[in-house]
């Protein structure tokens, strides 16, 4: 492996990729396949949602690829380098977020986290202080930063813990459900953020989430996995276009009740469904939509699983 090329522009190259785990149970030894030679790449710069359903592999390929798992056969190239012989060189420039664990020290207050963390990866108080105010800003921190972490909310200390993971400012972001049982404005600043700063540092970002919200507004591509197999490898775009078999027609009553109904794209009844709608009742609005992103990759799932 080429651990030299660092003006490549592949952020990530993913090849054959397996991991298996002995088990032992009462009805003796057994091997679990958790990822079963998977390969795929990320250019630098891109926001990629890695996905699947629970067990599917998605951790394990995660800790594969930041150096915390080894493999059981395969590659991985990341930032040009190989993550267990060049560790040492990639953890500055790599970002880690794993659900809901911790990066932050519980009884100091948020700021003084991120100092520590700054002084870890080698940067000046001034670097620490100038990075701080920037990303305290861009994701509304400011009022609760010199509060001790043990006393902010879910959502005010997973945007300190994310603020955490970017300090350093890293060439790329894993990201494993970041939002998770989150409110609806903390889940805003975090995916507008995260995509402005893709946007303005070239930070690539691989995302692992349940919640499509967060695929949507940040990620503009998708790679499905299930059974520790690459299932799908396609932009959300060309996932919707080729998945959506049903439009969503909402009409909306002066007497503000609404109906709903559902009708195949390949349809050739679109007007006659919208002519009885109309005739159900004084009609004041009607929408013409595709299914929640939601529907279409519990679809997926379910195909696959079949």
């Amino acid at each position: 492996m080429n651990t030299s090329d660092t003006t490549s522009t592949t952020a990530l190259c993913v090849t054959h990729l397996s991991k298996s785990f002995p088990v032992k149970s009462k009805q003796g030894n057994k091997i679990i396949h958790a990822v079963r030679d998977i390969s795929f790449s990320v250019t630098k710069g891109e926001c990629v949602a890695f996905i699947g359903p629970n067990g599917a592999g998605k951790s394990t390929t995660i800790k594969m690829i930041t150096a915390i798992l080894y493999p059981t056969n395969g590659d991985i190239s990341l930032l040009g380098m190989n993550p267990w012989t060049a560790r040492k060189h990639l953890l500055p420039r790599i970002g880690v977020i794993f659900g809901q664990h911790s990066q932050l020290w519980f009884h100091l207050p948020a700021a003084d986290s991120f100092r520590l963390i700054g002084k870890m990866y080698g940067l000046s108080n001034a670097d620490i202080q100038k990075r701080q105010s920037y990303l305290a800003r861009l994701f509304q921190i400011e009022s609760f930063i010199s509060r001790p972490v043990r006393q902010l909310s879910l959502g005010e200390r997973m945007r300190c813990e994310i603020v955490a993971s970017l300090i350093h400012q890293p060439e790329i972001l894993f990201l494993d459900e970041p939002t998770i049982g989150l409110d609806i404005t903390a889940k805003n600043i975090i995916r507008k953020t995260l995509k402005k700063l893709a946007q303005t540092e070239g930070m690539t970002i691989l995302l692992t989430s349940h919640d499509t919200g967060d695929i949507e507004e940040i990620c503009h591509r998708v790679i499905l996995i299930n059974k520790g197999r690459l299932i799908l490898d396609t932009t959300l775009d060309i996932l919707k276009q080729k998945y959506i078999t049903e439009k969503v027609i909402t009409a909306f009553y002066a007497d503000g009740h609404k109906e709903e109904r559902r009708i195949s794209v390949n349809s050739s009844d679109l007007a006659q469904e919208i002519m009885r709608l109309t005739q159900s009742g004084h009609l004041s609005d009607m929408s013409i939509s595709n299914p929640p992103l939601e529907e279409i990759i519990r679809s997926l799932y379910q195909r696959e699983s079949l």
